[in-house]
Order: C-alpha cells, then sequence, then structure tokens
C-alpha cells in the first residue's frame, strides 16, 4: 500500500518543489508571502484530517467484520460532513485572511503578495474536504491506486500551469503569486471532477448519495471521536509554524523565506516515512477488527523499523550536506543560508520523528487517537512557551528556536512511547501460547 502512496506523495511535492523554483524567482518576499500563506494548509489539514482518519479507520473496521450497509453509511455520512465543512471555512476563510496576514507577515509588501496569493489558492483549500472524504473511505477499504492516479493527474497539470502563470510563459501575462495560487485551484479542479467521476462509473464497493446532507448524530460522533484527535495534530502543527513565522517576522522577510524554504524541502524528504506511515494504519486496523492480534504487533514493528531506519538516512544527509537541498531554489544568499542551516539542526529530529509516525499510525488503528494529540499537545506547549519567552530576549538569534524544536520533538517520542505501551496493554489481548506476540511488544515497548 505504501508505493502507490509514496509515488502520489512524490508528485505532489514536485510540484511544491516546481512551485517553489518559479516564486523564488520573484523575491525573497515572495518566498515569504506563499510560504505562510502555505501555512493555511495546515489549518485545513486539521479539518480534513478529521475526515480523514475518522472514516477510513471506521471504514476499515466494518470493511474487517465484513459490514457492507455500515461501510457506505459511514461514507456517506463523511461526505456530509466534508460538504458542511466546505460551506464554513468559505466564510471563515475569506472574513479572516486579511487579519492574520497582516499579524503574520514581516512587512506589508509580504502581507499584501500573501493575501493575492491566498484568495487564488483558497478554492483549492475548499475542495479538499470532499477529496479528502472520498479518498480515506477508499483507503478504508483498502483500495489507494485510484485516488494516487488521479492525484498525479492534478499535480502534473499543476506543475505544467505553475511556470505559464506565474512567468507568463506563452501569453505574456505575468501573475506572479496570484498565479501560483491559481494553478493549483485549477489542478485540483481537475482531480475533484475525475474523482466523482470514477465514484459514478468504476467504483463498486461503495455507493455514494451525492444529494444527502442530513447527519446521524451517532454516526458522526463515531467519526469525530477517532477524527478530531489527528485533526488536533494537525491544527498544532499550524499553531508550531505560526509561532515560526510570526517570531521570524520579528527578524526580516528573508528569515521567513529561508524557513519556508527549509521547511517544504523538509516535507520532501518525508516523503517514503509519510507513505508508510499512512498505509500502516488500514493494514492494522482491518487485523484488529478481524481479531488478528499478532498481525497488528507485527505491522507496528515492521513500520517502526523502516520510518526510524529511512529517517537515519535522511538525518546524515542534511548533516553532512545540507545545503544540497536548498541551492538553487533562490537567488538570496542568505536565504539558502537559513534555509540550509535549518535542515542540519532539524536533521537531529528525524529519527524520533519517524518513531511518532510510526505510533500514530497505531494510534489509528486502534481506534483511539487521543494519545497522539497529547503528545503533540505536550511538544507545541513546551515549544511555544520557550519560543515566546526566548523572542521577547534582547540576545534573540534564530538558531534558538531549532534548538528548541530538537528538545521538544525527543520528548514528544517519549511521551508518544509510553502511550502506546499503555494502549496496547488495554486494546489488545495477548496470548502467551503465541510466539509472535508478547516478544513483539517486549522488543518495542
Amino acid at each position: 500500500m505504501a508505493v502507490p502512496i509514496a509515488i502520489g506523495l512524490f508528485i505532489q511535492t514536485l510540484y511544491f518543489l516546481v512551485d517553489l523554483y518559479f516564486v523564488g524567482r520573484l523575491g525573497s518576499e515572495a518566498i515569504a508571502a506563499v510560504s505562510s500563506a502555505g501555512s493555511v494548509f495546515f489549518f485545513v489539514m486539521a479539518l480534513t484530517q478529521v475526515l480523514n482518519i475518522g472514516c477510513a479507520t471506521l471504514v476499515s473496521h466494518a470493511v474487517g467484520r465484513k459490514d457492507h450497509d455500515e461501510a457506505n453509511h459511514l461514507c456517506n455520512q463523511a461526505l456530509a460532513l466534508a460538504s458542511w465543512a466546505t460551506l464554513l471555512f468559505t466564510v471563515f476563510g475569506y472574513l479572516f485572511a486579511d487579519y492574520f496576514f497582516s499579524f503574520m507577515a514581516a512587512d506589508v509588501t509580504t502581507q499584501t503578495l500573501a493575501k493575492n496569493y491566498f484568495y487564488y489558492f483558497l478554492p483549492s483549500l475548499l475542495m479538499q474536504f470532499v477529496f479528502t472524504a472520498l479518498s480515506a473511505a477508499l483507503r478504508g477499504t483498502g483500495v489507494v491506486k485510484p485516488v494516487m492516479t488521479l492525484s498525479i493527474i492534478g499535480v502534473i497539470a499543476n506543475i505544467i500551469l505553475s511556470p505559464i502563470m506565474i512567468t507568463g510563459w506563452g501569453h505574456g501575462i505575468e501573475l506572479g503569486v496570484a498565479g501560483a495560487g491559481l494553478a493549483s485551484s485549477v489542478s485540483m479542479a481537475l482531480s475533484f471532477v475525475l474523482l466523482i467521476r470514477y465514484f459514478n462509473r468504476q467504483e463498486q464497493y461503495l455507493r455514494v448519495d451525492w444529494l444527502s446532507f442530513s447527519l446521524n448524530i451517532k454516526t458522526v460522533r463515531k467519526i469525530l471521536n477517532i477524527g478530531l484527535p489527528s485533526g488536533g495534530e494537525f491544527f498544532l502543527t499550524f499553531l508550531y509554524m505560526s509561532i515560526i513565522y510570526w517570531a521570524l517576522s520579528r527578524v526580516s522577510a528573508e528569515a521567513q523565506a529561508g524557513f519556508g524554504l527549509g521547511s517544504r524541502i523538509m516535507q520532501s524528504l518525508f516523503l517514503p516515512v509519510m507513505a508508510i506511515a499512512f498505509a500502516a494504519p488500514a493494514i492494522a486496523g482491518q487485523n484488529y477488527a478481524a481479531g488478528k492480534i499478532d498481525r497488528v504487533y507485527k505491522t507496528f514493528t515492521t513500520t517502526a523499523l523502516l520510518t526510524c531506519g529511512l529517517m537515519a538516512l535522511l538525518m546524515l544527509l542534511c548533516l553532512w550536506v545540507p545545503s544540497f537541498f536548498v541551492s538553487g531554489f533562490s537567488e538570496s544568499q542568505q536565504v539558502i543560508l537559513i534555509a540550509a542551516t535549518f535542515l542540519s539542526f532539524v536533521g537531529v529530529n528525524f529519527v524520533p520523528a519517524g518513531y511518532v509516525f510510526a505510533i500514530s499510525g497505531m494510534f489509528q488503528a486502534l481506534g483511539n487517537t487521543w494519545p497522539a494529540l497529547l503528545s503533540t499537545f505536550t511538544r507545541l506547549s513546551l515549544f511555544a512557551i520557550s519560543v515566546i519567552y526566548l523572542v521577547y530576549q534582547d540576545d534573540f538569534y534564530i538558531e534558538q528556536i531549532w534548538y528548541c524544536s530538537i528538545a521538544t520533538v525527543f520528548i514528544q517520542a517519549a511521551v508518544s512511547h509510553l502511550l502506546l505501551k499503555r494502549e496496547f496493554k488495554k486494546k489488545l489481548i495477548r496470548n502467551d501460547d503465541n510466539p509472535l506476540t508478547q516478544p513483539s511488544l517486549t522488543r518495542e515497548s
């Protein structure tokens, strides 16, 4: 399952890098503007993650129990929730964007560019809700290739459209950062339409009622109970990014641009690890619902070894040649220096972050994502308090932010480990006669 997910994520990240390359030609303020506006993506991800994890987990459990009707019901309830969320975020996005960017931007130029990008990028964010709900339902049944294929089509369209709309290739109308946002929205609309077409013509297991907006309170509570903690994790990530952009706004737009560049490169490097972490919950969830406990343990063991091993390799690369990943994305040497420094520091985080990815996947599979939220909240609270304190000190410098990040990620990994150990004891019935069960738990906990 991880291979097609990884391919889809790779193509999507390729778009981010192409987009970033051409935006980088517009100057440091443009990079800072698009990066800070792009942080709103994590806010939307927080909302869509509620649908993503809640729907995928419950559908996987229904499939494990061979309850076809329940799987269809869950899919349609997730779709109804997504429709209402789209309406609410449309109002929210247009009402509060101006206030948000006035708070986040380092200067007036960056603020103006951020708003220009965001208003054209907003339709792409709005379509994420329904797209995520339908994709999660498919993933819960074990199907990932159709969504991967449609996502790739949309991202390739985005890669083609970005330089055309940003620089005016072929038509002479240079839209700048607004073109980057518009290219994303047009490409997302293409994938969105193709996914709806797939459900209408090809999907055999799930049946969608497109005109049903009524919500079953009991089902909604089930989805929210599992999805809200995971959504909360992404919301805390949004706050984490916002705190950093706010702190760097006290320095310069170049500092924000360097962090924006470095963080996007970091997200790109995480692709194979994220693919494994996204695939594991569906596999472990179906086996958990089917009562095959030894397979749940084996899934976690394999996932943890793969994520931590890959992260260790990435860590070595970032510590050894961080500038290799960021050179060429900006003409400002200061932006490149800040981005490379960021990667060389946060590379130390990678192995514990990989372990957190693996653990979070198991919480999803077991149907209780609140412990993952608790560990993330612990990290963010410590990080926020430390950074806000440091910003107001006379001797504040950027590297202090990265030191705080390193320390708090290790703390998060430790908290996650202890919470997973407790969850295994509560949820998984061990059979001492089974040689695969107890050793696996002992080895990982």
